[in-house]
């Protein structure tokens, strides 16, 4: 079952960055910053910014501030208001309300432990597949913890525009995937497609590293009956011990005071000879030559972690 759905020219482009505020931009996520900016710029398209901080025991107080002072140092342009998923949470319940009216989700009193003991070997994400164990109902004198999304037993394709074919098979990969977690925060995947689909997002470039959420995602597109934008997924910026930069790594905030330095060190982690003479530049001229010179076909196609020349 093939939902790719390549960049509609008829369409104006749309495309958006997403950081979650857990710390500072790092390198990592100012390659992805930078590649989903270049292409929707070259494609004289819109860059909207969103701050996914819908897990408030990861927000970093401060965090989101941080993030738009350095993209604004670094001279990132956006367009319209910054969007903050914690503001949203009723359109999240909405989403979900009208999922249950139409019976694709249903209520899970499973504990992570109970999963464990029925679960085959560990999903694509690292979690545990569910087994689907309330699939048919709430077992006697038990309460709902989670809310989960039925899926199919059916193969998930689509052409990113990086990494090329991608196909999964969500029952075998995942099984049912929660929507609103046992602490009452809404999941991550019902926030994103909700969320792009309210900005008109239909061009995502991203890491790779959520490479394996697209399937759920065009799943959940699918249940919502919205649109599914094409995908494009970066290569990984890991440090010198091959772990993806992260506050939980340690990983260094980006300096703006580097200037065109440091964009065009991400640059060329994204395929592209920058000159000496743009490296050395203007912010201005850095921009203006980058955008010229954009190509998603020069973007590395590498699924796992590559080590990034930082400290």
């Amino acid at each position: 079952m093939r939902f790719s759905e390549p960049i509609d020219r008829a369409l104006r482009y749309r495309g958006r960055f997403a950081p979650s505020p857990t710390g500072p931009l790092h390198f990592g996520s100012l390659v992805a910053a930078l590649g989903s900016y270049l292409d929707a710029r070259a494609n004289g398209g819109d860059w909207l910014l969103r701050i996914e901080d819908l897990d408030q025991p990861r927000t970093a107080r401060g965090a989101a501030d941080s993030i738009l002072r350095t993209l604004d140092a670094f001279c990132f342009e956006w367009d319209g208001e910054v969007l903050l998923q914690s503001r949203r949470l009723d359109v999240y319940r909405a989403a979900l309300s009208r999922l249950q009216v139409d019976g694709r989700v249903y209520p899970c009193a499973c504990s992570r432990s109970e999963i464990a003991a029925r679960s085959p070997p560990s999903a694509v994400d690292g979690g545990l597949v569910y087994p689907g164990n309330c699939r048919a109902g709430l077992p006697a004198g038990r309460a709902a913890r989670a809310w989960r999304l039925r899926v199919a037993d059916c193969d998930i394709a689509f052409d990113d525009r990086v990494q090329g074919s991608v196909q999964q098979n969500l029952a075998s990969a995942v099984g049912d995937f929660v929507l609103l977690r046992a602490d009452g925060q809404y999941a991550y995947q019902l926030a994103v497609v909700v969320d792009d689909a309210a900005q008109g997002v239909n061009a995502v470039v991203r890491g790779v590293d959520l490479l394996d959420s697209t399937a759920r995602q065009i799943w959940l597109q699918r249940s919502l009956l919205l649109p599914t934008p094409s995908y494009a997924h970066l290569p990984l910026v890991t440090n010198f011990a091959g772990e993806k930069l992260s506050k939980q790594t340690r990983a260094a905030a980006v300096d703006p005071a580097g200037g065109s330095a440091v964009l065009a060190e991400a640059l060329q982690f994204l395929g592209h000879a920058v000159p000496e003479e743009i490296s050395r530049g203007s912010l201005r001229k850095f921009w203006s030559w980058a955008i010229a010179n954009w190509s998603i076909e020069r973007v590395p196609v590498r699924r796992g972690a590559c080590t990034a020349r930082i400290p």
